[in-house]
């Protein structure tokens, strides 16, 4: 099943981070803090959003930051998904 954001949504899945630090110490999913750097898996249309013309800045395969709690979760076929408007994200990674 394929995801098909509208208007200026953006879906993006979470990159997991390190399950150990640099000197080797294991954590436990409740020391692990919530990841910010996501990948982009689909990207609305753009369009007038709230009366203001919004163009997308992102493409499919962009890695990028974005806010913390920002968006909704989802769970599709298994695989957990993000989705939040291009606002919420910070800032590409290059």
């Amino acid at each position: 099943m394929n995801i098909k954001p509208l208007a200026d949504r953006v879906v993006v899945k979470m990159i997991e981070t390190e399950e150990t630090t640099k000197s080797g110490i294991v954590l436990p999913d409740s020391a692990k803090e919530k990841p910010q750097v996501a990948e982009v898996v689909a990207v609305g249309p753009g369009g007038v959003v709230d009366g203001k013309e919004v163009k997308m800045e992102l493409k499919v395969g962009d890695k990028v930051i974005m806010s913390k709690y920002a968006g909704t979760e989802i769970k599709l076929d298994g695989e957990e998904y993000t989705i939040l408007r291009q606002s919420d994200i910070l800032a590409k990674v290059v």
